[in-house]
């Protein structure tokens, strides 16, 4: 009987260490086998979307200090770039147990950014919460240039641009870390905040790096408010859909026809209200292929934008000769010849200062994606030479 109790007693002894986190680390292998290397590593590949290689390297981490906040940090970001934020949230909860520094408040911060990218609805109070993570880290290392780096994100995300740029300069002023990838963003930021977006839909767009179709016409529809420009100043809309004859010799029941849409692709996309209107208006470049798709995640370039703004400008404007005004010109760009399909619009774009080639190079690049806060830009220029 003692020795059965002695036998229980050790069996809820080792529980207890487990429980505890008491685990004997696993023996290091070499040099470069330590926690540090493994969670290094695991950021690497964090970069690059391979999560389950980044689990593999933080696994690793914790196996050789279970009491090292790294593996738990590296963890939380894995968890959170998948969307499982309450695994995210305890693995980060677990490293800032063990922190003596701010690693795992930087991966707090990181965290909230990443669930307002998800969680737009919660955005106002994660923004609190990385707030309050960011002045705990200050005052423990007021001079760290990754804290200030992350915040700068997670203010970006929340449309917060100025105190976006403010982080992000001081990023830029301490001259330490991450200062390429500060200024990178904060020339992102600059952009945002030159062409003022005026619209929620138009901050969110203004933050992708390379805009589709549902994207763009989202943009004509929110931000230049096409519908009341071409109300305005534009050609009138006529009905051309089809009607019945009001007499008939045929069988022909108009009542029982069911019209196609114009466009049977657009259903799910949260953006269908604008591209709805953008078929409406009949935008050269945004209209639906033949097949009725419009093909709403598609990107756009920035020859396809080109020829987009000088439609619109056409028909607001009703100078008919813009699309015949360039024809035969040389062309200005080395790598547009005058026969490329867009040329004129390209030409119209640039002159007007709506766009612009490389200050270097002189390229136009008319196959190059186009970013949310490039075609914000444009829409503010053609706005204001319009005086709308």
């Amino acid at each position: 009987m003692v020795t059965r109790i002695k036998h229980l007693f050790l069996i809820a002894a080792a529980v207890a260490l487990i429980a505890t986190g008491c685990v004997k680390p696993a023996p290091s292998t070499s040099v470069m086998d330590t926690p540090e290397y493994h969670y290094k590593n695991g950021l690497k590949y964090l970069d690059k979307d391979q999560i389950d290689d980044a689990m593999k390297s933080f696994d690793r981490a914790i196996a050789l200090d279970p009491k090292s906040p790294l593996g738990y940090i590296g963890k939380g970001l894995a968890f959170g770039k998948k969307g499982d934020f309450k695994a995210a949230f305890d693995n980060m909860d677990k490293g800032k147990s063990y922190d003596r520094g701010i690693e795992a408040r930087i991966g707090m911060i990181r965290l909230y950014g990443m669930q307002m990218v998800k969680e737009t609805r919660k955005a106002k109070d994660l923004l609190m919460s990385a707030e309050s993570e960011f002045k705990s880290a200050k005052d423990k290392d007021p001079n760290n240039a990754r804290l200030y780096y992350y915040m700068g994100t997670a203010y970006k995300v929340a449309l917060d641009f100025d105190k976006s740029a403010d982080m992000f300069r001081k990023v830029l002023d301490l001259n330490k870390d991450f200062t390429a990838e500060a200024n990178a963003e904060w020339a992102v930021i600059q952009k945002i905040q030159r062409a003022a977006p005026g619209t929620e839909i138009g901050k969110k767009i203004a933050l992708i790096d390379k805009i589709d179709r549902a994207d763009v016409s989202a943009l004509f529809v929110q931000e230049m408010d096409l519908e009341k420009l071409f109300t305005k100043r534009g050609p009138k809309n006529y009905d051309t859909g089809f009607k019945a004859p009001t007499e008939t010799t045929t069988q022909f029941s108009p009542d029982k026809t069911v019209k196609m849409e114009a466009a049977t692709d657009i259903a799910d996309s949260w953006l269908k209200p604008s591209i709805d209107t953008v078929l409406k208006l009949q935008v050269r470049g945004l209209e639906a292929g033949p097949n009725h798709t419009f093909e709403p995640n598609k990107l756009i370039t920035k020859g396809e934008f080109a020829l987009m703004l000088e439609d619109i400008l056409i028909k607001v404007t009703g100078d008919e000769k813009l699309a015949t005004k360039y024809i035969g010109a040389t062309s200005p760009f080395p790598d547009v010849r005058n026969d490329h399909y867009a040329f004129s619009s390209i030409m119209t774009a640039t002159s007007r200062g709506f766009l612009e080639a490389d200050k270097a190079t002189g390229e136009y690049r008319p196959g190059d994606s186009v970013s949310g806060a490039d075609a914000l830009l444009a829409i503010r220029e053609f706005k204001n030479q319009l005086k709308f």
